[in-house]
């Protein structure tokens, strides 16, 4: 299945999840410290969907659940 939706062009998105340990230094301690860093990817919620064309006609279409409620598609 594509990871990109075919309305409003969201796709999956990279980032990281930071793990620190330690007291902060307003409580008195030395501060947090990262102790491992584990890269990570965030999905869009994609549906396939018959969507109705405007010219007429039906196509299946790869879209997420928020063009889906925001009535972006008409569902066919």
């Amino acid at each position: 299945m594509a990871t990109i939706c075919e309305i409003c062009g969201k796709h999956k998105a990279t980032g990281a999840k930071i793990i620190r340990h330690g007291l902060c230094k307003k409580k008195g301690g030395i501060g947090l410290h990262t102790t491992a860093v584990t890269k990570r990817t965030v999905k869009p919620n994609l549906q396939k969907v018959r969507a109705i064309q405007p010219g007429g006609g039906v196509k299946t279409m790869t879209v997420c659940t928020s063009c889906i409620k925001a009535g972006k598609v008409l569902k066919g």
